[in-house]
């Protein structure tokens, strides 16, 4: 948190306003002017960074305010704070204070720890952070943090049904699913009877009787009680009828089956060449990428709610939302860096063991990567006090980025910070360290190390930029070979051209003449990418054609009329 806080610091100085540097993590308070209301608005603040994932308050700056005049500096005793926060406190929080000086201002640091119980202040008062806001908390939502922070399991009850209300077809789903497992273990399980397997998948309890995650994954709803556990809609036009409704009341092994067929029923695809010729299909949806998302709903979402798990397919957008918030100490801001957490881990063990689910927890990195390698924006993760959304991006994928991203290597194409920096570079000319580290979700100096690797190493996409290479977070730019074969990609691409320009300018004043192969070459392209390079140059006159033929690769060009002449005395 250090490197992130002295990067948001600086950038204030540099003339941003304090608030839109604000994060999940860190908060810029003014210190009020009695003391009685500062330790109490200070109190408040930490137990809101204690039932979230902790971080940062930092006392004494103006958060509308751009510039230093938003420093204007705090004189609370620290002692003093760390006292009173841990007597208006209930469980008494303990938080580290100190001093942070910009300049000469003395600026106040409380650091807050995420707390291992929920808090609140002696009047009561509970809240948690969601994003930068910080809203109180229900009893519901007290309840459930409290459940998730003590480890309490509600998939681990007895559920009151045996092995006779088991569903023959979802018994059969779930053998399927072991059978096509790649570990033999796993394919093993799929030859045990009946009871064996259901105890193996951890879906019994000590009784003989099935667990709430037994129910929910083999039984049909309980005889007079029908609540939808997902509800499927597809529509032609995003805000027009649907024209496919498949409404689910489980269980959940048919349920993910039967809305992965519907998803995979109405996909488009998109074929795209490659350079070396071979065609791939990008899928209108990355089936991998929908498959995460389904699953991590019908894992993580609360079912105590009663509320089904929606998926609304439209060719402009794939949305699927779970209810309840994201587990503790889980947001969207560390939801790709933060390890897999479970609010009912007997139910997310039975959904690993059949496969369904990522071991390592690794299956938003896959939603992210899959989109990005189809060419598409990044998925947008939304969370409410009482529900999360994921939405895929359904817009026709952007040809250049996908084929770019699958010529890499493929250590690189399942990088997804190597495919999440590519995005951001695409729109932006250069980016920092500081930059990248919230999109990355990692710290400023894990930012900066993946800048360097891909500046450093094959496939050399990145290259500092000339005046920021003596900084310590030198600001990077994508090379001018990686902006010709992205193209249209980039957004500033006619700007970029300048760059690609200079090296056939000053290749031609060392050689007199230039050819495809050699622009090639120069940016490592393919020769219709090269071709187009030089029609560019030709209709600017910055070059011109200068040898008989008229076609192909042996075609040379030298200096055209508007190409830029030394300048005297170089």
């Amino acid at each position: 948190m250090v490197g992130e806080l002295q990067a948001a610091l600086r950038a204030i100085a540099a003339g941003r306003a304090p608030a839109s540097l604000e994060s999940e993590r860190l908060d810029f308070k003014e210190p009020k002017p009695a003391l009685k209301e500062a330790f109490a608005d200070l109190a408040e603040a930490a137990v809101c960074f204690a039932n979230g994932v902790g971080g940062e308050i930092i006392v004494g700056v103006v958060d509308r305010v751009k510039g230093v005049a938003a420093f204007v500096g705090c004189d609370l005793d620290p002692a003093q704070v760390k006292e009173r926060i841990h007597t208006l406190t209930e469980p008494p929080l303990l938080v580290d204070v100190g001093v942070e000086l910009v300049g000469e201002v003395r600026l106040l640091r409380i650091h807050v720890p995420a707390g291992v119980e929920v808090h609140s202040t002696k009047r009561g008062l509970a809240s948690r952070r969601l994003g930068t806001s910080c809203l109180p908390m229900r009893p519901a939502d007290v309840a459930r943090l409290s459940e998730e922070r003590r480890g309490y399991d509600w998939s681990a009850l007895p559920s009151g049904r045996g092995l006779a209300d088991v569903h023959p077809l979802a018994l059969r789903q779930a053998q399927r699913y072991l059978f096509q497992a790649a570990d033999p273990a796993r394919r093993r399980l799929a030859d045990l009877r009946e009871g064996d397997l259901l105890r193996a998948l951890g879906a019994v309890g000590e009784r003989g009787e099935l667990n709430r995650a037994g129910e929910l994954l083999f039984c049909d709803a309980p005889e007079g009680v029908a609540p939808d556990l997902v509800v499927y809609q597809h529509r032609r036009l995003p805000g027009g009828e649907a024209d496919a409704v498949l409404r689910l009341p489980g269980p959940l092994v048919l349920a993910v089956a039967d809305v992965m067929s519907a998803v995979g029923t109405r996909q488009e695809v998109t074929p795209v060449t490659l350079a070396n010729g071979q065609q791939v299909q990008i899928e209108e949806y990355p089936t991998l990428a929908v498959r995460e998302c389904v699953i991590n709903a019908l894992m993580h979402g609360d079912h105590r709610l009663g509320q089904p798990v929606h998926v609304e397919h439209s060719p402009d957008a794939l949305v699927v939302t779970s209810p309840g918030p994201l587990v503790s100490g889980v947001t969207p801001a560390n939801i790709l860096t933060t390890g897999s957490r479970a609010r009912f881990p007997v139910l997310a063990r039975c959904f690993r063991t059949l496969g369904l689910a990522e071991e390592l927890g690794q299956g938003v990195d896959r939603i992210f990567r899959e989109v990005i390698r189809s060419g598409r924006p990044a998925p947008v993760i939304d969370e409410q006090y009482d529900r999360v959304t994921v939405r895929l991006d359904g817009q026709p994928p952007n040809s250049r980025i996908a084929k770019f991203i699958a010529a890499l290597p493929e250590a690189e194409q399942n990088d997804t910070d190597t495919l999440l920096i590519l995005r951001l570079l695409c729109q932006h000319k250069s980016v920092s360290a500081a930059d990248v580290a919230p999109v990355v979700q990692r710290s400023v100096d894990d930012a900066q190390a993946a800048l360097k690797r891909l500046s450093g190493q094959k496939p050399y996409l990145l290259e500092p930029t000339r005046g920021t290479l003596g900084r310590r977070y030198p600001s990077y730019r994508l090379r001018s070979e990686v902006v010709v074969q992205l193209g249209s990609a980039v957004r500033y691409h006619a700007r970029a051209l300048d760059e690609i320009d200079l090296k056939i300018i000053e290749h031609l004043r060392d050689y007199g003449q230039v050819n495809n192969r050699t622009v090639q070459r120069l940016f490592d392209v393919d020769v219709y990418q090269a071709r187009g390079i030089l029609r560019d140059l030709v209709g600017r006159e910055l070059i011109v054609r200068t040898s008989e033929q008229r076609r192909g690769t042996a075609v040379h060009y030298g200096p055209g009329p508007k190409f830029p002449r030394r300048r005297r005395g170089r």
